[in-house]
Formats: structure tokens, C-alpha cells, sequence
């Protein structure tokens, strides 16, 4: 019996659900930083590996993350990459926000209703 042995990398595992490969995009860090650099403008990719303490691979693999998530593009511009924020991606994060903002409104609109209600007066008991 022959018998295979599988190893799952589940740091690179793709994780999907919805649509929205940009949240879980966002949940690391490093990328949030790197989100947040470029909201400055665009910048090659040598750039964004100069703002950080860690390997260029290391960050090629955090933008290759980004840009699989449409929330960063890249262009070619001689031998350099010059990545930018891609405003789509951005838009489906602010939709799927949206959507929950509309969710909790009217809930919290609903609960300050009901806080905002006068308090029953208590009945005074007689004593026996």
C-alpha cells in the first residue's frame, strides 16, 4: 500500500469567504502598514521594502496578498513594479460596512428608545 504524505501551508492557504479576500487581507499587520503607505501614493515595490524591517521577499509576498485581495494594482514602468491602492477594493470593504452599519442602526436606534423611556414609579409599600 502506497502511502502519500500532504503538508498544508496554511500561512499561504487562501482563505475565501464572500467575496471578501480583503479582510482577511487587512487582518495581518504588516499589511495594514503597507495599506496605509501607499494611502500616501504610489510607490515601487523596493520603496515599500525599505519602510520595513523585513525581507523584500518577504514583502512581495505581502503585496502579492494585497494585490490577490483588489486592494492594491501594479504597473510595469521600466524594470521597477509601482504599486498603488486599487479604490474597487476599497469599495467592496465600504459596501460590506455599509451593510453593517445598516444592521446596528437601527438596533442601537431601537435600544436608545427604550433607554430613553421614563422609568414606572414605584408604589410605595404599605408596612403590615
Amino acid at each position: 500500500m502506497r502511502r502519500l504524505n500532504f503538508s498544508i501551508d496554511l500561512i499561504k492557504l487562501p482563505l475565501k469567504y464572500n467575496g471578501m479576500e480583503s479582510l482577511t487581507a487587512l487582518a495581518d499587520p504588516t499589511r495594514r502598514q503597507i495599506v496605509e503607505l501607499l494611502s500616501a501614493g504610489e510607490k515601487s515595490a523596493g520603496d515599500v521594502a525599505g519602510a520595513f524591517d523585513i525581507s523584500p521577499p518577504a514583502i512581495s509576498q505581502h503585496l502579492k496578498v494585497l494585490r490577490d485581495a483588489g486592494l492594491v494594482q501594479v504597473r510595469a514602468e521600466a524594470q521597477r513594479r509601482i504599486y498603488s491602492l486599487d479604490r474597487a477594493g476599497f469599495d467592496e470593504v465600504e459596501a460590506w460596512l455599509a451593510k453593517i452599519r445598516r444592521f446596528w442602526a437601527s438596533r442601537l436606534d431601537a435600544l436608545e428608545r427604550e433607554l430613553r423611556k421614563p422609568e414606572p414609579t414605584q408604589r410605595k409599600r404599605s408596612k403590615r
